[in-house]
């Protein structure tokens, strides 16, 4: 199904299309294009609100700057819909987000339009400083514009490059889209501190009066222009009663404006180009602008909200007939609570994912021992690492793509002090849809080789649930991660009786002669089909869930290796330094000599499309380990369709 585009976006492919337009037809491209968005969005899937809450500020940037010799530059990306849409790619439009389709984010390699690639937030700023800065170097008189939103704002990297670049003398604008939120509501002092400014009626009203008073001397020379800078950084301190945030980093700012005003906006960047130095643009925007639903139902429902009825604005549900299994980050979320209840010590920390990670139950049942510490990952491990050594057990949940950030505060302000916090890394192995930003590829590799460190995966709901018991009972130091993926586990009666695993224990799943599989996580459930269709076929695989990559289980490795010469290791992580590089080494070192064969995420970056496209052609799903299976144990194989492609 093709959607198509209204009357003036229909001859829009690219921004010199648009330039074309007279500036009166710009509110009707607006209108068409917050339409088309809404179109797509409803009948396939993708983010949302983000998008349509920058549907001026894109069209009015499109149409002063000289894209894509311009740079322009997304934080996150999840407000790109428009921008793709506007630089050539309305017709394929519907391909977003799905297997070989579109990239849900601005992509290098996709439009010369998309200047950056991003997926993780508050890297614009930095790459726009970095580009404005080279081709200052090569004298070559370009704008460059980062987009940066007020939730993207409280990320550290964001604050690192507006020092850095109060101190160039680049040509940089930064664009603040201040809707006060990212995914779910914004917390902290940024965003009361913007929310004062914007809001402050005395302050806008006397800016607006004494700039038109002002510009009378600017005529005046430099002097004048010096007073005139004086005079209203005096306002700005009088009225809001506090220096201005942006100005004491030696950003000129402006604002706030509104966001949804095309004429405004384009008059204002237009004179915006003409002045030199790093500044910032204030633009105060709704999300889910334009659409009813969004604009006043829950925000966090709105970012992404699958399929829905653009009429009703019903989501459209899954409905199933029989009992489902729940999300593994639902179990984790309700299993927290209820270790919390029984355990005063347990504290839960997540940075800006609240919903995502379902911390959200505990911050509503306990609001004083969880704490949404922004889109600040590395503050949310030295955070949980600050109450681990008052003795307090932390439970720390962030994605594992997001985890990579705050890799040094892992080693250094965890590890390296034996604190026994505990890490819970969701969307572990791929994560679908938003690609390789987002895949959960390295964590194995990245956190089996930190001293004092415990990483383990469980293969289902009840295992999530005796790992997390594990966790907080006392232990003398080490960090415990426990990763699991994105989306359901396999048991619809998931809340079983927990009992505690002891560290570095594994378990066979199933007796068999002929070959070994070993598998870590959710990943393992696929060896049930597997093994049943094998068997139908005269093989007899043994199937092992190792639960634990750090400690390894040596007494039942050594067991595998005494018995099986064909072993098959199956992850949903990086090959290299991961699970099945840990039985290597184990095989080496104790001088066992075995054919292995390893599967998982091969050395590569892999695009994005539904988690079982994924496995698939990496050729970890069914068919996949069972013609590794076939293969090791010498049976000629046919030509392999994966279903799932």
């Amino acid at each position: 199904m093709l959607i198509q585009p209204g009357k003036l976006l229909s001859k829009i492919d690219s921004p010199d299309d648009l330039k074309k337009l007279d500036q009166a037809d710009l509110v009707q491209v607006c209108d068409e294009l917050r339409q088309f968005i809404i179109d797509n969005v409803s009948v396939y899937g993708g983010h949302f609100g983000a998008s349509l809450g920058v549907v001026e500020l894109t069209v009015a940037l499109h149409y002063v700057f000289n894209t894509p010799t311009d740079q322009l530059i997304w934080d996150v990306g999840h407000q790109a819909y428009g921008h793709k849409i506007l630089t050539g790619r309305r017709d394929s439009f519907q391909s977003n987000r799905i297997y070989k389709g579109l990239s849900g984010f601005p992509k290098r390699k996709e439009s010369e339009y998309d200047a950056f690639g991003v997926g993780h937030s508050s890297t614009s700023i930095s790459a726009a400083l970095g580009m404005a800065m080279a081709n200052q170097y090569k004298k070559d008189n370009r704008h460059h514009i980062a987009v940066i939103g007020d939730g993207a704002m409280t990320g550290g990297l964001a604050f690192e490059a507006m020092n850095h670049a109060g101190v160039s003398n680049s040509n940089l604008l930064i664009i603040l889209n201040d809707n006060c939120m990212s995914i779910d509501p914004n917390v902290g002092a940024l965003k009361d501190y913007l929310t004062d400014v914007t809001t402050s009626q005395t302050y806008n009203k006397v800016k607006d009066d004494v700039w038109r008073l002002l510009s009378k001397f600017s005529k005046f020379g430099k002097s004048a222009q010096e007073i005139i800078s004086k005079v209203e950084n005096s306002m700005k301190s009088m009225l809001l009663k506090q220096s201005n945030l942006f100005e004491s980093l030696n950003l000129r700012y402006f604002g706030p404006v509104d966001g949804h005003d095309v004429h405004h906006l384009t008059s204002v960047m237009t004179d915006l180009m003409k002045i030199p130095g790093p500044k910032i643009l204030h633009c105060v925007t709704v999300k889910g602008k334009g659409y009813k639903p969004a604009e006043e139902g829950n925000a966090t429902t709105w970012h992404a909200p699958g399929k829905f009825d653009k009429v009703t604005g019903e989501v459209f549900k899954k409905v199933s007939d029989k009992p489902e299994a729940p999300k593994y980050q639902d179990v984790f979320g309700h299993t927290l609570v209820e270790l919390a209840e029984k355990n005063d010590k347990i504290m839960g920390i997540t940075p800006a994912m609240p919903s995502g990670s379902s911390m959200n139950i505990m911050m509503k049942a306990m609001p004083d021992r969880a704490f949404d510490v922004g889109i600040a990952e590395q503050h949310a491990v030295t955070f949980s690492a600050g109450l681990a050594t008052q003795g307090l057990i932390p439970f720390c949940n962030i994605y594992s793509s997001f985890m990579q950030r705050a890799y040094d505060q892992v080693i250094h302000d965890v590890c390296i002090q034996n604190l026994p916090v505990n890490f819970f890394l969701d969307r572990a192995g791929f994560a679908g849809a938003d690609g390789p930003t987002h895949h959960g590829a390295y964590d194995i590799a990245y956190m089996r080789c930190i001293p004092n460190m415990i990483v383990a995966a469980p293969m289902n709901e009840a295992e999530l649930r005796n790992l997390m018991y594990t966790s907080q009972l006392p232990r003398e130091g080490e960090a415990f991660t426990i990763r699991y993926p994105r989306g359901q586990g396999v048991m619809p009666e998931w809340r079983t009786k927990m009992e505690k695993i002891t560290i570095g224990t594994g378990r066979k799943i199933a007796d068999g002669k002929d070959i070994a599989i070993l598998t870590i996580g959710h990943i393992g459930n696929y060896v049930y089909k597997v093994r049943e269709m094998l068997c139908k076929e005269g093989l007899d695989p043994a199937h092992y869930d190792m639960r634990f990559v750090k400690p390894l289980d040596e007494e039942l490795l050594h067991d595998i290796f005494r018995n099986f010469k064909k072993v098959v290791t199956v992850e949903d992580g990086c090959l290299v330094g991961g699970f099945g590089s840990a039985i290597l080494e184990f095989m080496a070192d104790n001088n066992y000599s075995a054919q292995i064969k390893r599967l998982g995420i091969p050395d590569a970056i892999v695009e994005h499309g539904t988690q079982e496209q994924l496995h698939a052609e990496c050729d970890f799903d069914e068919a996949g380990i069972a013609n590794a299976v076939r293969e090791m144990m010498g049976v000629k194989l046919a030509k392999t369709v994966h279903a799932s492609n």
